[in-house]
């Protein structure tokens, strides 16, 4: 229990209840990064070789969770997480900058990330 709440479940209310959310969820791996979410989410993951509108499946589901828990090994068998493309694009620019000592060598390079805006459709157990 969090050291803020304990006055609430020392009174004996309902207030963890009401925060509790008993959403289905799943853990999805995509451009080496694993991410949770719940339909109707919108994340930002690596881009993916896929035109902006267009669905794609996801099917190395980690875990899964409705009225129960499913951990995969290392897969859920007949997961699958199916989401649309919303947008491509780029993030916002980054400087690097490589600087030797005592050289008079300095190095500035820029460097723009590519990512795809996807939107969770549905998640299939």
């Amino acid at each position: 229990m969090p050291m803020g709440f304990k006055g609430y479940a020392a009174q004996g209310s309902d207030f963890f209840m009401k925060v509790r959310c008993f959403c289905m969820f799943a853990v999805f791996v995509t451009g080496g990064k694993q991410y949770k979410v719940t339909e109707g989410d919108v994340i930002f993951v690596e881009k993916l070789g896929v035109d902006e509108g267009e669905n794609v499946t996801f099917d190395k589901v980690l875990a899964v969770s409705g009225d129960t828990l499913s951990l995969g090994t290392p897969y859920v068998d007949g997961a699958t997480v199916v989401a649309s493309v919303v947008k491509n694009g780029k993030s916002k620019k980054i400087d690097v900058i490589k600087y030797k000592s005592k050289k008079n060598e300095k190095k500035k390079i820029g460097h723009r990330q590519n990512y795809s805006k996807i939107q969770i459709q549905k998640i299939e157990a």
